[in-house]
């Protein structure tokens, strides 16, 4: 199944993109057509779960953002936007991004708007993105609406590596312990068992263990690790269909700590998003349709529809996220405040600067506990192994000495 953007009209004249997923663009079409909306252009956005792409065909964040950067400035500088797409065009280094620009520079001499020409190719323009540039044109501010929208990007990917950040050293003492136990079960163990066959007297019970833990390793490793590496490529594609994306989201959020993590992270670049667009002047209800498809974890963006059908029958925001379930309620009573204020895209910009905060707390504090815990286990793993390995040398020795 392909996710579809299309660019409709709404049964109150109001022109707005909309994403269907369907087998084919006739299904998506209809359906939408059904719910009352006139669709006027479509562009296919996403391919099969197993798409797979080499790197180095890939647009990373890093070269939109410098497109981003570019493309703003030029358009404060007064140049046409055709005049600008086509300049970055002939000086873009990357591959992919020249073609796709070379794409909407075509597509705009035949008389396409900016934000239709990008949501034609939304393998590489985002949703979001699409639509902060529609509300720099309906605005006429479309090098603010960029400036913005460079500015969140900017504030995800600092986001990103935080947490990047703070669970890299933990994942590096997980695998020095795999390392470590690999090493001892492969290596070291059984250079000792065979001096052990020598001894004759019965061995203590922490070395018998260890010495069965080795050679049940040894014995098995044939047929382990191919299972292993299927288990891992199963658990693997499985991650990438929708069921096993639902099922793992689901048990992400009820883990103890890394639970309220992941929600934070969720509150944090929903009302970022949301920030970004309302400041553009979208809508409410537009701006929450296309700020949840943001959200990562599925079972967080599946009660975006509660929400939005909310929305739609007229009730408050914040009461609408208040029946999803999820929304922690602090947020829920800063989102209420700008409401009653009308201040809300203001309110959500204070609230994503919060929650970034508490984020990094969070992260702090978790990175703090796991590593001396990760630390302690270890340093008994390995003197474990060495007291199983050594005490019947040290007896041995002993009883020698006796003799």
């Amino acid at each position: 199944m392909a996710e579809y953007v299309f660019r409709v009209g709404t049964p109150s004249g109001e022109i707005v993109l909309r994403k269907v997923e369907a087998v084919s663009p006739e299904e998506a079409r209809q359906r939408l057509e059904r719910e009352g909306y006139r669709v006027f252009t479509l562009a296919q956005r996403g391919r099969a779960a197993w798409t797979w792409r080499p790197s180095f065909r890939r647009v990373t964040v890093e070269n939109f953002l410098h497109f981003n950067q570019q493309l703003a400035a030029l358009v404060r500088a007064g140049l046409p936007i055709l005049h600008a797409i086509s300049m970055l065009a002939r000086r873009q280094s990357h591959p992919v991004l020249r073609s796709v620009l070379r794409d909407v520079e075509t597509r705009i001499r035949e008389g396409t708007s900016l934000s239709q020409a990008f949501a034609s190719r939304g393998d590489v323009f985002p949703r979001l993105y699409v639509a902060a540039v529609l509300a720099g044109e309906r605005s006429g501010n479309l090098d603010e609406t960029l400036s913005r929208y460079i500015a969140y990007t900017k504030q995800m990917v600092a986001l990103k590596r935080r947490v990047r950040a703070a669970t890299a050293y933990p994942i590096f003492l997980l695998g020095a312990l795999i390392l470590l136990v690999s090493v001892m079960t492969g290596f070291v163990i059984p250079r000792f068992q065979i001096i052990y066959e020598d001894f004759g007297g019965e061995l203590p019970a922490m070395t018998q263990i260890v010495l069965a833990v080795g050679q049940g390793v040894r014995e098995n490793l044939w047929w382990g690790v191919p299972a292993l590496l299927a288990l891992f490529l199963g658990l693997t594609f499985w991650r990438r269909t929708e069921r096993g994306r639902v099922t793992l989201d689901a048990l992400i959020l009820k883990l103890p700590i890394i639970g309220p993590i992941v929600r934070d992270l969720a509150v944090a670049q929903l009302a970022r998003s949301l920030a970004t667009l309302l400041h553009g002047g979208i809508t409410l209800v537009e701006s929450f349709r296309v700020a949840s498809e943001t959200l990562t974890n599925r079972v967080l963006a599946r009660t975006s529809g509660v929400v939005l059908r909310r929305l739609q029958e007229g009730q408050a925001f914040a009461e609408s996220l208040e029946e999803a379930g999820w929304m922690p309620p602090l947020a829920i009573d800063i989102v209420r405040v700008g409401e009653r204020a009308g201040s809300l895209a203001e309110m959500l910009d204070e609230l994503a600067a919060f929650y970034d905060a508490e984020l990094e707390v969070k992260l702090n504090q978790v990175t703090t506990l796991i590593q001396p815990i990760l630390l302690v286990v270890m340093a008994g793993l390995v003197t474990f192994v060495l007291l199983s390995m050594y005490l019947p040398l040290f007896t041995f020795i002993s009883t020698l000495g006796a003799r």
